[in-house]
């Protein structure tokens, strides 16, 4: 899967530095590219980018720039990937965890543009590997940690907010204060003292170069826009200089943050005359702080709103916010009213700003077509972290509540930080690096270690081997009768005596013949296969249904049967159906035959088993484009030939890899009605129900890659389902 989003977002991002020549240049993009030898403090962006920004600007030009930018895109994802795998985050997940970063059109739209996010994000990942990647961090990683907080900080003002949640996982990951207290308070200091070393450096300059100490080169534009657009003035006491600042506009018709802080306050006229001995950045603070202070509640309300636009289902953008159009992919170049923007083209990218329009049309229809990701999903995610740290499911066991923390309380501060001033599509960005990770961190604690294994080796491996030693030793040659019924079983003791008494001797006219392959069994099931008359093949080692019934169908090959069938070793299917089961294949009607328990009766024991069926039925019938109902019933019958002829990887998760093989083959399938029953006895090895979907997924859709698509082959089989 990962191998798949590289390749996609690789695509998105040829086709972006195709499309934009020599790049996108925003407004912010001039003034970044104007202060790079200056590194003046006092201008409205933060000078950390810059430092990025000169040396590859003189190496390869804009163009050099955004390469660079989509590469380092790449290998966040890629980063990201390797952080859940390395806190054991089933594969499958960890890819969807890599997936936002690689293909959001948004994401890859900014990495287009001279502008700090993309920078901005390499640190953000390089904090939570920091943090991560190698267990507790000590005091040496917390200050190494730190010094990364203060550099996204002189990077992106915003980045101040980190260190909230990072001063919150490390109390959090040294719970056991009590015992190491010391520990605790060294790594907690370390890591404010890593970030004040920065953070006070790039104050000190602002101080040096200006006269001033501030935080920012910029004014309170911002803040008097999201103060402006709640203000009540009739309540508040301002006096004549604040009264020129309370806009004019009624409440209820107010105009949005941007609108304020850059339209009206950014006009040199406005708002007039200011009282002797005043200067508008003075009043406009004053003005700001009375809002704050008597409409706190107003303030934050609006704040909360904008925050929550975030996690909308799809890309919306409300007449008062910032346009959602300078986030997208245009098929003409932006910013061309402004002169400035093809003077920066031509002196730092060496040509005319243009547009190919055949990459930017692809671009903009998936872009606008769905190629995001989905605020719901992210939201989601955030959820399902927090559910972990509360320790819902496994996840007290886990140890990974306070590794989906970090992330999860990083992105809400962060993104929550951004809309107390303002809402942009562009502040939410780095949410695509903090929540999927935390979403997936959540689940995988949630739902505790994957129960997969391996993929088996080709047949026969050493188990195999030492098992077919075992069957001689106990049968010596065998011939078996045309049809067999290969039983897995795995401390069944309880359970597989009825089903082997209650097995038919004689099907359709033809013997039957039991052959029990005991999967690495700790009980005795073994002799009670024995006692009853059955074949009965050892494996030394517990490796999975999958893995036992590979080897009972090799077993019955080498032993001259026609026919093999399969059923549980827990009751849970009607061998009395075992000549409905077989006649299609006799009659020459089919090669394969599966039961079905949506065609004919189902005893459900769970709502989540009953939903995955159909769920399943209805990807695997999207994949093979046949349709099917059910992909996972245990009662079948095929051909001999044909079962040892399908690739047979899956150790456990095999009945969606044996179906999908055997339709690849071009073998004509049968559905039948079947009735489905209750285990007769032990527990199911299954596993939680949403672990075993999501490998009964990863198992399925894997096959269709290897069978349908790396393999092609002629495919002249079809399915058909029959009432009876």
């Amino acid at each position: 899967m990962l191998a798949i989003f590289l390749v996609v977002g690789l695509v998105l991002r040829v086709l972006a530095t195709i499309a934009y020549r020599p790049a996108i240049i925003y407004v912010d993009s001039v003034q970044y590219l104007t202060n790079m030898k200056d590194l003046k403090p006092d201008q409205l962006n933060p000078i950390g980018y810059d430092f990025v920004l000169k040396p590859l600007v003189d190496l390869g030009g804009l163009t050099g720039v955004v390469i660079v930018q989509h590469l380092a895109g790449l290998a966040i994802g890629v980063a990201i990937y390797a952080l859940a795998r390395r806190l054991t985050v089933y594969r499958w997940l960890a890819a969807v965890a890599a997936a936002p970063i690689l293909l959001d059109a948004y994401q890859v739209q900014i990495e287009q543009n001279i502008m700090a996010e993309t920078t901005f994000d390499v640190l953000l990942v390089a904090i939570l590997w920091t943090l991560l990647g190698w267990g507790k961090p000590g005091w040496k990683r917390a200050l190494l940690a730190g010094l990364l907080l203060g550099a996204t900080f002189a990077v992106r003002t915003i980045g101040l907010t980190l260190i909230v949640a990072a001063v919150l996982y490390l109390v959090v990951v040294g719970s056991d204060w009590r015992h190491h207290r010391g520990r605790l308070v060294l790594r907690t200091a370390a890591a404010l003292a890593g970030f004040t070393l920065v953070f006070g450096a790039y104050v000190g300059y602002i101080h040096s170069e200006t006269g001033k100490w501030a935080i920012s080169g910029a004014d309170v534009t911002v803040l008097y826009g999201r103060t402006a657009q709640v203000a009540d003035c009739a309540k508040l006491p301002l006096n004549a200089g604040t009264k020129l600042f309370c806009p004019e506009e009624p409440l209820g018709r107010r105009l949005g943050v941007d609108k304020y802080a850059h339209n009206r306050y950014g006009d040199p006229n406005w708002p007039g005359p200011l009282p002797p001995g005043t200067t508008k950045q003075e009043l406009a603070q004053e003005f700001s702080s009375l809002v704050i202070k008597h409409q706190p509640f107003d303030v934050a309300w609006a704040a909360t709103k904008d925050f929550l636009k975030g996690f909308a289902p799809t890309r919306t953008t409300s007449p008062d916010d910032v346009p959602l159009e300078r986030w997208q992919f245009q098929l003409t170049y932006p910013n061309l009213e402004d002169p400035h923007t093809a003077e920066a083209s031509q002196e730092w990218g060496g040509q005319a700003p243009h547009v190919n329009h055949g990459p930017a049309a692809v671009l903009r229809a998936y872009q606008l077509n769905g190629g995001y990701t989905s605020g719901l999903a992210l939201g989601i995610a955030v959820l399902i972290a927090l559910a972990a740290v509360a320790g819902v499911g496994r996840a007290r066991q886990s140890g990974l509540r306070a590794a989906a923390l970090l992330p999860a309380a990083a992105g809400v501060i962060l993104l929550l930080g951004s809309a107390a001033f303002e809402f942009s599509w562009r502040y939410q960005l780095p949410g695509l690096v903090f929540f999927p990770l935390a979403g997936a961190l959540g689940l995988r604690a949630i739902l505790g270690k994957d129960q997969a294994r391996p993929p088996l080796d080709n047949y026969p491996d050493q188990t195999d081997s030492e098992a077919l030693d075992d069957f001689r030793a106990r049968h010596g040659v065998v011939a078996f009768a045309p049809v067999v019924v290969v039983i897995a079983a795995y401390n069944e003791a309880g359970g597989i005596g009825p089903v082997l008494a209650n097995m038919p001797k004689t099907c359709a006219g033809l013997p039957v013949d039991v052959l029990v392959v005991v999967d690495g069994a700790e009980d005795n099931t073994a002799e009670i296969a024995v006692a009853q008359g059955a074949y009965v093949c050892v494996a030394p080692r517990n490796r999975g249904q999958g893995a036992a019934l590979r080897l009972g169908y090799q077993l019955a090959g080498q032993g001259g049967a026609e026919y093999v069938a399969t059923t549980d070793a827990d009751g849970q299917y009607d061998n009395d159906e075992l000549d409905v089961l077989l006649q299609p294949i006799l009659d020459g009607k089919a090669d394969f035959v599966t039961g079905s328990r949506r065609l004919g009766e189902e005893d459900a024991d769970s709502r989540l088993r009953w939903l995955g069926v159909r769920v399943f039925a209805a990807l695997a019938s999207i994949l093979t484009m046949r349709r099917l109902t059910d992909t996972s019933f245990g009662f079948r019958a095929m051909r001999t030939a044909l079962a040892c002829k399908v690739t047979l990887r899956e150790p456990q998760y095999q009945s969606s890899e044996l179906l999908l093989g055997v339709l690849a083959s071009g073998a004509r399938v049968v559905e039948l009605p079947m009735t489905m029953r209750r285990r007769g006895d032990g527990t199911s090895k299954k596993g939680p129900g949403l672990v075993y979907g999501a490998n009964y997924a990863r198992v399925m859709t894997t096959t269709w890659w290897r069978e349908y698509v790396r393999v092609p082959r002629r495919r002249s089989g079809r399915t058909v389902r029959t009432s009876g």
